[in-house]
């Protein structure tokens, strides 16, 4: 199964949400459909603050990905941070993640991203070892803390 990455727009906001739900669902992540559509549709509707793209077949996707641009003085312009990532459970394990970062960093490059960020959990070693391979590094020094309003 290829790892095609197509850019979302407004009509993929349905099966965008079914597989939202999905990993929401999996993470114990507590929202409303109404508030996921709230959030999903500006950037299906071209945000500038981010990027979805569906993963696999345009019509029977079998994942998304879904970057936050910013600005990082530290990067050296604009940067990016992967804010969900999702692969269905039963294509897992067949390289598709690092398919899909393969393709999706050149591209960001190429629109003058500097950096991209992403979290993983502390205990997912084998998350941990594919974003290894594909150059990202932990910054030890650092951890990401938040403050929601």
């Amino acid at each position: 199964m290829s790892a095609a990455l197509h850019l979302a727009n407004i009509d993929d906001l349905p099966r965008l949400q079914s597989l939202v739900a999905r990993l929401h669902s999996h993470e114990g992540i507590v929202q409303s459909d109404e508030d996921r559509e709230a959030a999903l549709r500006p950037l299906l509707e071209g945000s500038p603050h981010g990027a979805t793209y569906l993963i696999g077949p345009r019509q029977g996707p079998v994942g998304y990905i879904i970057v936050s641009f910013g600005y990082s003085v530290e990067m050296g312009g604009i940067d990016g941070f992967v804010d969900e990532f999702y692969i269905r459970e039963s294509v897992r394990g067949r390289g598709m993640g690092s398919e899909v970062l393969r393709m999706l960093m050149p591209a960001l490059s190429d629109y003058g991203v500097k950096a991209l960020h992403l979290e993983v959990d502390r205990d997912n070693d084998k998350a941990k070892r594919l974003y290894g391979r594909l150059g990202f590094e932990s910054r030890e020094k650092y951890q990401l803390m938040t403050c929601r309003f």
